[in-house]
């Protein structure tokens, strides 16, 4: 397959920095596209998240290029993704390609090792670009990191690969947005200054009137357009990349009362936090994420959630007394949830024999749940479909769906109940236990990840909850609410619709090279 069977029109959105938008900006661009007819995807050669999802075919990817797939009315696959970063440490990662891990690597190892994956994202791209009419290529961080440019995969050696506009996004919620843009350009090479055709100014607070003369001395100073001002927006629930948003992050919030409130423990190699969402979109519902080292407050959830590193996670909740917070917490009346890592650290003990995450070989767990947890090479990467398994507190009928995506396995023991029978793995039937309750339904875990997307459990829980704490569940929770999938499409046609009133859409339209539909 040769570039030149490409049929797709490209274009791509890169960065003065991390965290200017990117990620959201292409979600928006995805959905415009496709809302005025195109076939669109998203593409992202290299993404760096602890917060990933499984697509059909078992592969793993970062959920930013989920939510873009989303927004394209599409499935998602690895190939808009084909490699993802997840690091276990300040220095070191495992490396998935196209959806499967290759090993964990130091920086130095994996800088070396880069220049065999050009192959893999031209083949990932050009996969996309023969099926769809519309690409849309995010960045990652800046392209006038010059100590990088030599061993670049993902931002201009990308552009230069799919032959593309690029347009550039400065945040100007940082201040300094300006010099950003301007130094950004200066430190690209000519070729590379060539590509960019417009600038977008992110994340803008005030009257944009005041902001104009300042529009009008860059366009000058750099003779490329400003496309568009998009407004700072807290009203639009798009899933963040890889870090909770600081301002959802109430740290040390003070319970609400006549509300079910839920605290989730920030670890420090926090993965899949996105789990919560649906937690927090539901009425009557306060979640804020506590931070090492904070003190827990009185919740009525506590949830621990997944990690990259659970054994060094656990050591740190050791480190900072939460350990004998939560055990306070449970007889207080606390439910306690773990999901993944988090399922793993309520064990009575957790091994790593191998080192596959951890220089430790062996931790003491919370003890909440009877069984213990071996890590083991072999990731477990499945969308599974799963069954609540009859427990007293609330009884749902629905099949269930979610993700895997653990290394290790949990034994029960005793007399300790599994939570869930996971029906289905990827494309086989089956008849596996996952997950564990106990303590009289105050703990549970489970590998599942999304679980909380499902509508009926999500709300028989929160049911479960509200009855516990003596609340009225009708007064909060309407049984005819919209799923949680329906939600999310009206979110992104909000964000599209922000997004199409504030670019010049005629102006990206030229530079893509189609005529708008």
């Amino acid at each position: 397959m040769s570039r030149e069977n490409v049929k797709a029109k490209v274009i791509m959105i890169q960065g003065t920095g991390s965290s200017v938008g990117k990620s959201v900006i292409v979600a928006a661009l995805c959905r415009i596209f496709y809302q005025d007819g195109f076939r669109v995807a998203p593409f992202k050669a290299q993404n760096m998240a602890l917060n990933s999802f499984i697509a059909k075919d078992g592969g793993e990817m970062g959920r930013a290029q989920v939510v873009q797939a989303e927004a394209c009315g599409i499935e998602p696959t690895v190939d808009m993704n084909p490699i993802l970063m997840k690091p276990t440490s300040d220095m070191g990662s495992q490396i998935i390609v196209q959806g499967k891990p290759v090993g964990n690597m130091q920086a130095q190892e994996y800088r070396n090792y880069k220049s065999k994956l050009i192959s893999v994202v031209k083949d990932s791209f050009l996969k996309l670009a023969v099926n769809y009419e519309v690409i849309v290529i995010e960045g990652a961080g800046s392209p006038a990191e010059i100590n990088l440019r030599e061993d670049d995969i993902v931002n201009m050696r990308m552009a230069q690969i799919a032959n593309c506009p690029v347009l550039l996004v400065g945040d100007i919620d940082k201040g300094g947005v300006f010099a950003w843009i301007v130094g950004t350009l200066e430190l690209l090479t000519k070729e590379e200054r060539e590509r960019v055709k417009g600038i977008i100014i992110n994340k803008f607070r005030g009257d944009k009137e005041i902001l104009q003369p300042g529009l009008d001395y860059l366009e000058k100073k750099i003779k490329r357009p400003v496309l568009g001002v998009i407004p700072y927006f807290r009203d639009i629930r798009i899933e963040e990349e890889d870090s909770v948003n600081s301002e959802k992050n109430k740290y040390n919030a003070q319970p609400v009362q006549g509300r079910i409130n839920i605290e989730v423990l920030y670890l420090p190699h926090i993965s899949n936090f996105t789990d919560f969402d649906p937690l927090e979109r539901e009425e009557g519902i306060s979640l804020h994420y506590v931070k090492m080292g904070e003190k827990l407050g009185e919740p009525d959830l506590l949830i621990i959630p997944g990690s990259k590193n659970t054994l060094d996670d656990l050591y740190c909740l050791r480190k900072f007394g939460y350990q004998e917070e939560i055990l306070d917490r449970t007889k207080k009346g606390t439910v306690i949830v773990g999901i993944c890592g988090g399922y793993q650290m309520l064990g009575r003990e957790l091994c790593d024999p191998e080192h596959t995450e951890s220089s430790r070989e062996k931790i003491e767990g919370l003890g909440l749940i009877n069984g213990a947890t071996t890590l083991k090479s072999k990731k477990i990467t499945f969308q599974v479909k799963a069954r609540l398994l009859p427990i007293p507190f609330f009884n749902i009928q629905d099949e269930l769906s979610g993700y895997e995506i653990h290394t290790g396995e949990t034994v029960l023991s005793g007399d300790e109940k599994p939570l869930f029978k996971i029906t289905k793995r990827g494309f086989t039937q089956t008849d596996i236990n996952d997950g564990a309750i106990g303590k009289g339904g105050m703990v549970w875990g489970t590998y599942i990840h999304g679980i909380f997307d499902n509508n009926s459990f999500r709300r028989a829980f929160i049911d479960f909850l509200r009855n516990k704490k003596g609340l009225r569940i009708s007064s909060c929770i309407p049984q005819n609410r919209i799923s949680y999938q329906e939600e999310k499409d009206r979110e992104y046609d909000k964000l599209a619709c922000l997004v199409r009133d504030n670019l010049d859409m005629d102006k990206i339209y030229h530079i893509l090279g189609i005529e708008k539909r």
